[in-house]
């Protein structure tokens, strides 16, 4: 039988677990490691799975570090928005030193994983965990632009991969980037209409426009095809190593084109429930477009 003290102490640590997935996003960490495994899987000619793990790891660590840090950054800001005022810092759980700590770790881990991957891939991970943190964060409240520079480290997973498998950084990893890059903007167009009312508590300027316009639409529309042409140019024959057939062209393409449906539908109705399901029509797409590429290389 349980005392009160082991039950009180099996709580604590259920809470201080559940604190630190909050305080590393685990879900969109695991996400991540999920892009950057796609990019593994689609550059290596063999699969070395202590490789694949020091990947993962080294993956979440660099999401992980990445949010901390946007989580000590931002803690004031987050305590005015319902989305993030329960939050393991604004909500008085968790300390910022605790939160430093975990970042500074998760940070050194990451890289030092990653260089034994290879030196590259480090860098590559430690220039995302310096973009998302020093440039992005402090950005999100001075300028819409924020999103174009967040986009850079959010679309370095799915290329770490590749650059994992190879130890090359060139047009193969170059047409992932691009891929996952022109994705960021619906995904996070759409997201930030939805929370729009609530972000500007914090004073985030999220939205191109600033507004929830017709203007903010357009671009999501515009990034959209951009996103929807570069996906589809490995079945031209022109991006080295990084081939698509036909078939999982056509496939993509039209994946994209339920991203660009549900786009348009947002242009008609410009309300919170057509962003909500752009947004997660693009988290759908990410997912399923990384599945078809790594299944037509082995098919």
């Amino acid at each position: 039988m349980k005392t009160a003290v082991g039950t009180a102490k099996e709580t604590t640590k259920v809470s201080a677990f559940a604190d630190f997935k909050e305080i590393t996003k685990a879900r969109l960490a695991i996400s991540v490691v999920f892009s950057s495994i796609a990019g593994y899987l689609l550059g290596a000619t063999s699969i070395d799975y202590t490789v694949l793990l020091l990947l993962i790891f080294g993956g979440y660590c660099m999401v992980g570090a990445s949010n901390a840090f946007n989580q000590i950054i931002e803690k004031d800001l987050d305590a005015l928005m319902d989305r993030t005022k329960n939050r393991p810092i604004p909500a008085g759980r968790m300390s910022v030193n605790t939160a430093l700590i975990i970042a500074t770790l998760m940070t050194l881990a990451g890289i030092v994983a990653l260089y034994f991957v290879n030196p590259k891939t480090a860098m590559f991970g430690a220039i995302s965990i310096f973009l998302y943190t020093c440039v992005y964060t402090p950005l999100k409240t001075k300028t819409p632009l924020a999103v174009f520079v967040g986009a850079f480290p959010g679309a370095i997973p799915f290329m770490l991969g590749w650059v994992a498998a190879t130890n090359e950084f060139g047009i193969e990893p170059g047409t992932l980037f691009m891929i996952q890059f022109f994705w960021q903007f619906p995904h996070f167009w759409a997201l930030g209409w939805m929370l729009d009312e609530d972000y500007k508590k914090g004073g985030f300027k999220m939205l191109p426009t600033g507004k929830k316009d017709k203007g903010t639409i357009m671009q999501i529309i515009m990034y959209t095809i951009w996103m929807m042409v570069v996906s589809v140019i490995p079945a031209f024959g022109i991006t080295g190593d990084l081939h698509l057939s036909v078939a999982a062209a056509i496939l993509v393409f039209l994946m994209g084109g339920i991203m660009l449906f549900f786009a348009f539908r947002l242009f008609e109705n410009r309300d919170n429930a057509a962003a909500k399901k752009l947004m997660l029509a693009s988290v759908i797409y990410i997912t399923l477009m990384q599945i078809v590429y790594v299944i037509d290389k082995f098919v």
